[in-house]
């Protein structure tokens, strides 16, 4: 039988190993999901909600343990990893929880007598989720809840780094009473994720990852008429204008870039700032940067963990690296984080200006601890570099301005536009991205759109 192994980084040890399902489970797991969702679909919205509320009950009661498990498998400091379940989960969770009634109602259309007609949001069938292990809760919770509420049955495919997400999500449907095989969970490779995908019995594919990982469900689906929600990459940007409050733009800014260790996907890679506060901007960022704590996670006065592993950290030294040799500045001494060790997940965070678009490091998905700060002359200028990327997921303005903000969020493509905040998802707006950053959304009553199929009822009633 085939293994998996989840190797933590914060000691290169064996945390997690796990036997790959062989066929015949496969083939289980998937009849018994068509199976189970004929019956779940009949349930009523208010015996769904107690289950699913019940489930989240679960994750907080055991929150503390979760993170721990957290810190274990990708390697955020522990301060940090129970919050990704009582504040984030919890509030995606409870939210969409909250507005299923409304999104999945009936669509009215004007009365013509002697006729009802209505458009009714049928579930779609089984959904397969396919989740990353950078934000494993935050990531996947945004698709597996609304599928339950809207009646669909759903397999989870967890990432390998983070494997017991997943079976925490079993217990919990398990402790909340759901109805066996509503939900399930595989520990698949890749073929076998791409096999599932070509089944007839999966109807939805929610896939969060990379751009590459997109396009082969893509090519996946594509041999199929089935859709799928793709949240892929990102190089989300900022920009501070001069007439921003620089104390609270440097103070989000610096936690939006490196927080995780800067492995977010809608997390600060690159930042434009008005040459009449650049250098204040950067003199500030800086400063701030250095009080960082990079160390072993466990310890409660760590604030920056390893990177996922040490390919990933090497990856984004490489970037620093070849914009340096290119005329970039780097502005942190790496001596003052003595946990930074080459060859290692630990990677001290790096702050670099003199930098330009033609650098990968402004360009390419860096998904570590490293920013770039450009200095702008105009809102034009500003916009220009934003919308110079492959990506578009999140892009975010400093200012005063509320009006001039939305009149540069209509010109810079992105799927998310914040004014003085980044990095974070309000449960009650659709999650998005535009150009490599995928396609579909999550959250916000729009996100249970692609998790049912609209049926029009069209009946006229004999006089």
């Amino acid at each position: 039988m085939s293994t998996q192994k989840t190797i933590s980084p914060i000691d290169g040890s064996v945390y997690v190993e796990r036997t790959l399902a062989d066929a015949g489970a496969v083939n289980t797991a998937l009849s018994k999901a068509v199976s189970s969702q004929k019956e779940w679909r009949k349930t009523t919205l208010s015996e769904r909600e107690t289950i699913c509320r019940k489930a989240v009950e679960y994750f907080l009661n055991n929150a503390d343990e979760i993170g721990l498990e957290l810190t274990w498998q990708m390697g955020r400091p522990i301060r940090y990893t129970a919050n990704e379940i009582r504040k984030g989960f919890n509030e995606r969770a409870n939210y969409m929880i909250s507005v299923a009634g409304k999104a999945l109602a009936d669509v009215e259309v004007e009365v013509i007598s002697g006729f009802k007609r209505f458009i009714r949001r049928d579930p779609l069938g089984v959904v397969f989720v396919v989740a990353p292990w950078n934000y494993p809760y935050l990531t996947s919770v945004n698709s597996v809840i609304p599928a339950i509420m809207a009646g669909n049955s759903v397999i989870l495919k967890h990432a390998q780094q983070t494997p017991l997400c997943a079976e925490r999500y079993a217990a919990a449907f398990e402790y909340a009473g759901l109805p066996e095989g509503v939900f399930q969970y595989l520990h698949l490779s890749h073929d076998q994720v791409a096999a599932v995908i070509g089944d007839e019995r999966i109807d939805y594919v929610a896939f969060t990852g990379s751009v590459e990982g997109g396009h082969a469900v893509q090519d996946a689906i594509n041999k199929r008429f089935i859709i799928g929600g793709l949240e892929l990459g990102g190089k989300d940007p900022a920009y501070v204008r001069a007439d921003a409050d620089l104390s609270d733009a440097i103070e989000n800014l610096v936690d939006g870039s490196f927080f995780n260790s800067g492995q977010s996907c809608c997390g600060i890679e690159r930042i434009y700032v008005h040459e009449d506060v650049y250098d204040k901007f950067v003199n500030g960022f800086v400063e701030l940067t250095k009080t960082y704590t990079l160390g072993d996670p466990l310890n409660t006065e760590t604030t920056l963990g390893p990177m996922v592993r040490t390919s990933a950290a090497s990856f984004a030294q490489k970037q620093v690296d070849e914009a340096v040799a290119q005329g970039a500045r780097a502005l942190i001494d790496p001596d003052l984080f003595p946990a930074n060790k080459p060859g290692s997940p630990y990677l001290a965070p790096q702050v670099l200006v003199n930098v330009n678009h033609s650098m990968d490091v402004m360009k390419e998905e860096t998904f570590g601890p490293i920013v770039g700060i450009m200095s702008v002359k105009s809102d034009e200028e500003a916009i220009q570099l934003m919308n110079d990327s492959q990506y578009g997921l999140t892009a975010s303005i400093w200012t005063a301005d509320l009006d001039l903000a939305l009149e540069i969020g209509e010109k810079v493509e992105t799927g998310t536009w914040f004014m003085n905040r980044c990095d974070y998802l309000d449960p009650a707006l659709a999650w998005t991205g535009v150009k490599n950053s995928g396609r579909g959304c999550t959250l916000s009553t729009v996100g249970y759109e692609a998790l049912t199929r609209p049926k029009s009822f069209h009946l006229k009633m004999n006089s």
